[in-house]
């Protein structure tokens, strides 16, 4: 039986660990800032109404005890913890063990390629395998909603290994799995990085210091079209990126056709009822006189800062960069890589969040010219991309997968 270590006490951690032990899939482990606060005993609770009661066999906030000799390992944290974790556990890594992470676009691959060996396998989910929530810390979870299937990236290991790794994630999460072409495939995905700051931008575009709402706002239950819209034209400009990329052309559904929808209005019916998104409310925050959007909530530090897209700069003609559109005022809801902060224009008519996508952000990995982005340090041209500004991809004819090599972000 293989050993398993589940990094990260959040949602997705309480029920990964629990519904693996419970089902007797592995040796369960726990990394953890708080162990203290954990029972051996961790209950999940299914939407069919069952409890899964799972054992662990080991919890702490030693890295030492947990990682040394487990086979595989997955993340479970936010892509701002993510460089901290792995450094924290690369000491005690085997050379075999599987490293991964239940959400891939957090920028996971960017940062372990930096930080573990080049031959330490890699492993990641496109999507989380689970909609979860925590119902008593350390004790017991709601498995709110299962996907039909995973897909998942193998990386540095041989395909006879891929395929192993992939049977084995399948029997221990329940569920099909396919196997995607590179890390790309599962670290570039339209789901929560555009999703929810579609939603965020839409119900605060008109906020600023000073602003109180009288309630906390549905975050699902009253997706408008206006939402829908903004979401689509953000899933049509991050799949002009793809169309630049070496990835399987239709290796993702668009937001459209993942929730089966065809236009805005239908959309917007979707999201607004989808049982599992059911009663989840804005991030915000009571103050005195009503209630301002909460900064510090993940949909703020981890769907603008943090998921995989700043690893890139946006690859896509100027007249087509939507979500640049949130940048192109100084007014508005400022992120940075620290945090959220806020500042007002002086002439602004309305406030505007902005994204991280500014390519004053991003290092000059090359330059661009005749349709043409050429490396600093490369003698091979990059991918012909007619009419295409500012890409930061370079072709280095390395790397373990065909195609091009991505430049982390910061590097």
């Amino acid at each position: 039986m293989k050993k398993i270590c589940i990094c990260g006490g959040g949602a997705l951690g309480h029920v990964a660990a629990g519904y693996i032990a419970a089902r007797s899939k592995a040796e369960v482990r726990v990394l953890t800032n708080h162990p203290e606060r954990w029972s051996r005993s961790i209950s999940v609770h299914t939407p069919e109404g069952e409890s899964l009661i799972g054992s662990l066999s080991m919890i702490s906030s030693s890295a030492k005890d947990v990682v040394t000799g487990a086979d595989v390992l997955l993340f479970c944290l936010p892509g701002f913890l993510i460089k901290e974790e792995l450094e924290k556990v690369k000491p005690y890594l085997g050379t075999d063990a599987y490293v991964g992470t239940v959400f891939s676009s957090t920028g996971f691959f960017f940062e372990a390629l930096k930080i573990l060996s080049p031959e330490q396998p890699l492993w990641g989910f496109q999507r989380v395998p689970f909609i979860s929530r925590v119902v008593e810390y350390g004790h017991s979870a709601n498995l709110l909603g299962y996907k039909s299937g995973f897909n998942i990236t193998v990386e540095h290991v041989s395909d006879v290994e891929k395929s192993q790794f992939a049977d084995w994630v399948a029997d221990a999460f329940g569920r099909p799995v396919h196997l995607l072409r590179n890390y790309l495939e599962a670290s570039l995905t339209n789901s929560n990085p555009i999703l929810h700051t579609s939603r965020l931008y839409t119900l605060f575009s008109d906020w600023y210091e000073g602003v109180r709402y009288p309630s906390q706002f549905a975050f699902y239950d009253t997706w408008d079209v206006s939402s829908a819209q903004r979401l689509i034209r953000m899933d049509k400009e991050f799949f002009d990126l793809l169309d630049v990329l070496p990835v399987t052309k239709g290796y993702l559904p668009t937001i459209l056709d993942y929730y089966e929808s065809h236009d805005a209005e239908s959309l917007a019916v979707k999201l607004s009822s989808i049982n599992a998104f059911h009663g989840l409310l804005a991030p915000m925050k009571a103050v005195d006189g009503g209630w301002i959007p909460d900064f510090s909530s993940r949909y703020f530090s981890e769907d603008f800062p943090c998921h995989s897209l700043p690893h890139l700069r946006p690859c896509v003609r100027d007249d087509r960069q939507f979500v640049d559109h949130h940048r192109h005022h100084r007014s508005g809801i400022a992120g940075n890589r620290q945090g959220i902060g806020i500042q007002r224009g002086n002439d602004c008519r309305s406030h505007h969040i902005r994204s991280l996508f500014r390519r004053q952000d991003f290092p000059a990995f090359g330059h661009y010219s005749n349709g043409v982005v050429h490396s600093r340090d490369s003698p091979f041209p990059a991918y012909q991309v007619p009419d295409v500004h500012h890409c930061t991809f370079i072709r280095d004819n390395i790397g373990d997968f065909p195609g091009a090599r991505i430049s982390p972000y910061g590097e």
